[in-house]
């Protein structure tokens, strides 16, 4: 049972999270699972029907002493149509709920290992960025590291969004992929503190 010490102007309390084991195979599918949702699959190429080619016949069938060629739009000539080309497609494809539940519980865990998760209530913030560097300069963050803060506060998100090294994401938004490529997550105490929370936001990932 992982103990997290919760900051801010209504912290001074600890939330206890049941993580599991980091799992990087868990990790990895559900990161690619994520990264194929986002693909826009939007790569096309033209078949031989497609191309704006003449349908009439290159030269005669016999006597040229060439192979015997009907159409300039055949895959074989510059120009032609593309043969088992990409065409514009879908690459999203289910994952089982329980697997992407596990994956971000893992995320959290090997965040909570590492000494990287800050869980905040109450971030009092005015919506300067300004005032956000402060704040992140007196809790040990000082943009040597990429932060995911994770808050559905509006003033907090304004005042953080503007800065470089840090990304801001909405409590529903809250994603494997983006906690792994950020090296410390702040989140909102109530996103951990209710169980059923880690479902709810993995649902709301973003593809």
């Amino acid at each position: 049972m992982a103990q997290i010490n919760v900051i801010g102007s209504r912290g001074g309390r600890s939330i206890a999270l049941d993580l599991p084991e980091v799992n990087p195979h868990v990790l990895h599918e559900v990161v690619t699972w994520q990264l194929a949702g986002r693909r826009r699959g939007t790569a096309s190429t033209k078949t031989r029907a497609e191309v704006s080619k003449t349908g009439k016949k290159m030269y005669s069938q016999k006597g040229t002493g060439n192979a015997r060629h009907g159409d300039r739009s055949v895959p074989t000539f510059v120009g032609g149509g593309v043969a088992f080309g990409p065409k514009p497609r879908s690459y999203a494809y289910t994952l089982p709920r329980k697997v992407r539940q596990l994956g971000l519980a893992m995320a959290l865990a090997d965040r909570q290992q590492q000494g990287k998760l800050v869980a905040v209530d109450g971030f009092d913030l005015d919506g300067k960025t300004k005032s956000f560097v402060a704040w992140a300069k007196q809790n040990g963050m000082d943009g040597s590291e990429r932060v995911l803060v994770v808050t559905d506060d509006e003033l907090t998100r304004r005042a953080a969004r503007n800065v470089a090294w840090v990304t801001v994401l909405p409590v529903a938004g809250l994603n494997v992929y983006d906690i792994l490529r950020h090296e410390r997550l702040v989140v909102d105490a109530v996103a951990l503190e209710p169980a059923q929370d880690e479902g709810g936001a993995e649902e709301g990932a973003a593809q």
